[in-house]
This record gives C-alpha cells, sequence and structure tokens, in this order.
C-alpha cells in the first residue's frame, strides 16, 4: 500500500515522547475490555496493530505502566499518555493508540474486540465484531481484508471513501 504517505509522526499529550510510524497498519482495532476501558478513561481503546520495524520512538523515553505483567503497556514518563503496548510472544509487533498520531483522521476501526465487556451505548463502525479477542489463526485473513478494504477506500460508514494520509 503507497497510498499511505509514511512516515507519520505522532506524540503523546505534553510533547516529551515522539514517535515515527514507517510501515501501513496490519489492522485497526476498538477495544472494549474493561482493562482498556479503564487505561483510556473512555469506553474503548482505539489501536493500530505495526509490525515493530515500522514503529521508532525517536524522542523522550516512554516507561512502563498499568499491570507492569506479561503486556508491556508505555507511557510518557511525564504526562502519563498512555501510548503503545507489546503484547507478550509477539515482539514482531506494537500496538499504537491511534489518537497519540499527529492526524489521526483517516482511523476506522476495521475490527472491535471484548464486546462481551463493552458499554451498552457504545458503538463503533467496525466491519468485524468480537466477544473476546479474534482466535489468532483468524488475523491473516482480517489483516488481508483489512489491506484491500484500505486499497480500495475503506469508510464503514458508507459515505464519500477514506482515504489514506495525504492521499
Amino acid at each position: 500500500m503507497n497510498d499511505w504517505k509514511l512516515p507519520w509522526e505522532g506524540g503523546c499529550r505534553c510533547g516529551q515522547v515522539r514517535l515515527q510510524i514507517t510501515a501501513p497498519p496490519m489492522v485497526t482495532v476498538a477495544c472494549h475490555c474493561s482493562g482498556c476501558q479503564r487505561m483510556s478513561g473512555s469506553a474503548f481503546s482505539l489501536s493500530i496493530l505495526l509490525p515493530s520495524d515500522g514503529f521508532q520512538v525517536t524522542q523522550g523515553e516512554p516507561v512502563i505502566g498499568a499491570l507492569h505483567g506479561p503486556t508491556r503497556h508505555f507511557y510518557c514518563p511525564h504526562c502519563k499518555s498512555w501510548m503503545f503496548n507489546r503484547p507478550p510472544g509477539m515482539d514482531a509487533f506494537v500496538i499504537v493508540r491511534a489518537t497519540m498520531l499527529d492526524d489521526p483522521s483517516w482511523f476506522w476501526p476495521f475490527l472491535e474486540t471484548s464486546t462481551r465487556e463493552k458499554l451498552p451505548w457504545a458503538s463503533t463502525p467496525a466491519v468485524h465484531s468480537f466477544e473476546a479477542f479474534p482466535d489468532p489463526a483468524d488475523y491473516g485473513p482480517l489483516m488481508k481484508e483489512f489491506a484491500e478494504r484500505f486499497r480500495e477506500g475503506f469508510n464503514p460508514r458508507g459515505k464519500a471513501p477514506a482515504r489514506a494520509p495525504g492521499a
């Protein structure tokens, strides 16, 4: 997908930690789990799954926060913005909070997860919904469909086609 107009820049609320994305997203997600609700202070978190080699922190030193468990959640040490996480056993991937991008206006959640825990009024335009997390075997076909739909101008609301940033 050449039309993503990479690289993208982003950062925490105070600007002390900055990041850069140089690879297109593999899939976008809204997670309704109670952990994401509490960490985001909202009904769900918005995430972009990326290959690790397409992500780098360019300024500052994020710190691990939240549960300090197997999933490492990284925050700005100053403003405490939740910026990204690294799932256990999946070092090839990083999950970035979509709202950390300087321009998240292109973002649409393609998947929504943990809908069993969602607040009754919360809804997203996600194409696929899962009561928990998708089975690992499902991710390959989901990522392929995500890439095809965004290449074609994916917009789940059916209005004018969304375009990748800068397109």
